[in-house]
This record gives structure tokens, sequence and C-alpha cells, in this order.
């Protein structure tokens, strides 16, 4: 009960977010999700003897934010009368700043570590902390950029449901029916047939979420989700996107997904955790909730800058 209970609420404020917040606000409400996610990712590592720099992390995964939202502030720039190029070196050099970031970062904690008694804590202890960066901040601080693009917010909402209809899937079927053990060492209650009914499960999903993406697109506008075309302008059909890369697109994200559920339950097995935290009734952390969508939020991003975003455009925007 609690867990449904908790989905009811949660679901409802991420897609308001998703769609209604100014990109300022939609960042920020992000940052603070990598932030208590990074806490927990502390958590799991304290457990195992580590001792992470969180002070020195959080400041750095500040820094990374505030670099992605630049870069998808001047993403959403209409520029013009040969601006592009402009756009362009600036956010090259965003992208160089955020290397510039890692890299400073790795620096500033093998120097604190010189601090660690005994020396042996210095490395492991420097290396679990940069890692919550790409873990977690670079993989969150997509959400951005990906919400950019026109239509971007329904993008990134349709990679969303694949994530999420693949878990329910891979839950409720791998209960029922599951008999051969996935990964036994990692999690053991995960199985084959849990596995691929959640890969069919949003191979389907995304099909149908495809095939009605006029009409979900009105839905979302009825309900004051998107903004409303002008009228004196008639929006032109969405161009049918091919179903072979409608398939590839959504097992590509549920693998991806998957592969980030089994990383988080490898670092919560080897902690001897149950639950990244007690955050969200019935559902345990934040953490928990994302590790899918950590993974599966880079290939979205692949997806979308090879070319899968014109299919979320109707020219209204």
């Amino acid at each position: 009960m609690n867990r449904v209970a908790t989905a009811a609420v949660l679901i409802p404020l991420v897609i308001l977010a998703l769609f209604k917040a100014p990109l300022w606000l939609f960042t920020l409400l992000v940052f603070g999700v990598a932030v208590l996610a990074a806490h927990e990712y502390f958590g799991i590592v304290r457990a195992q003897g580590f001792r992470p720099f969180a002070a020195v992390s959080y400041l750095f995964l500040a820094l990374s934010f505030g670099s992605l939202y630049a870069l998808a502030y001047f993403a959403s720039i209409d520029y013009v009368d040969g601006a592009g190029g402009l756009a362009v070196i600036l956010m090259l050099g965003l992208l160089g700043g955020l290397g510039l970031i890692t890299l400073t970062a790795a620096l500033v904690l093998l120097l604190g570590g010189m601090g660690r008694d005994p020396l042996s804590q210095a490395l492991p202890d420097a290396s679990v902390t940069l890692m919550a960066l790409p873990y977690i901040g670079f993989t969150l601080g997509l959400l951005p950029l990906l919400r950019v693009p026109s239509n971007g917010a329904l993008y990134v909402l349709y990679l969303m449901l694949l994530v999420w209809c693949g878990d329910i899937a891979a839950y409720y079927v791998g209960r029922a029916i599951g008999k051969h053990k996935l990964a036994p060492r990692v999690s053991p209650g995960k199985t084959w047939e849990g596995a691929i009914a959640s890969v069919l499960a949003a191979a389907a999903v995304g099909l149908l979420l495809f095939r009605f993406i006029e009409p979900i697109t009105h839905l979302l506008r009825s309900a004051a989700l998107l903004a409303q075309p002008s009228h004196t302008y008639t929006p032109a059909p969405f161009r049918s996107a091919p179903l072979w890369l409608v398939v590839l697109f959504a097992i590509s994200v549920n693998v991806a997904a998957q592969m980030g559920d089994l990383v988080e339950s490898a670092l919560k097995r080897g902690a001897g955790v149950k639950d990244s935290g007690t955050l969200l009734p019935g559902h345990g952390g934040v953490l928990d909730r994302i590790d899918a969508l950590l993974f599966a939020l880079p290939v979205g991003l692949i997806f979308i800058v090879t070319g899968l975003g014109r299919y979320f455009s109707d020219f209204s925007q």
C-alpha cells in the first residue's frame, strides 16, 4: 500500500515539474534529487568501510550542475543572423568546463587523501568520492539538456515511461513465474523471466507511445502541460518513426535501465544493506528509485542527438 501511495504522489509531481517548471527551477529540483542520491550513495560506501569526502563532492556536484544548466540555457536560445556558431562555441566550452571540473575534483580529492590515516585509504576514499560525479551528477544532469529541444519534455516522459513499465513488468512477472536467476550474486530476486518480460514490455509500450504520439500530445495540451500552438498556425503532423528504430530505442533504454538496477544492487549487497535509504515509504531511498534512470539517460541522449528527436517535433514550438 505504501508503495502505491508513494508512486501516486511522486509521479504527478515529476510530470508537473517536467512540463511546467522553468529551466532554472527544473535544474534546481534535479540537483536536489542528485544531492539526496549522493547522500545515500555515501551511506552505502561508508557501510563498506570507506570514508568519502562528502562535502567536497557536493561542491563539485553543484559546479557540474551549474555548467550543465548553462549548457542547457544556451542550447535553448534561438540564435539568428549567424549567431549559431557562437552558441556551438559556448556549448563546447561548457562541455570542456565539465571535463575541467572532473579533473580538478580528482586532484583535490587526491590532495585531501594525504590526510587519511592509514594512508592506504587515501586512494580508495578519493576514488569512491569521485565516482559520485559521473554516476549520479553527470547522468541526472542530462535531464535539463534532454528537456530543452522542442517537445523535449515529451521525449523525457517517454523515456521515463519505458523505464517504469519495464520495471513493473520485471517485478510482477518475476514474482509470478520467475525460476531462473539472472544474477544471484548481485540480486537473488531477479530472474531471466522477469528480465525478458521487462524487455518485451518496453518494446510494446514504446510502439504504443510512438503510434499515439499525436493524441498523447493533444491530451497534454488539453491538460495545459504543453503549450498550445498559435491560433494562426496549424502544427504539421508528427513524422512516423520507423518501427525498427522505435524497438531499438525501447530495448536499448530498457537494457540500460536493468543494468543500472543491477549496479545499485551490487553496491548495496557489497555493503550489506537492503535499501539505499528510507525517504520514500515502500520504495526505499531516492537512489533506489533512480538507479535504472541513471543508466537510461545517457542512452536517451545518444538517441536524441543521432536523430530520434525529429520524431517528437510537430513544428508547433
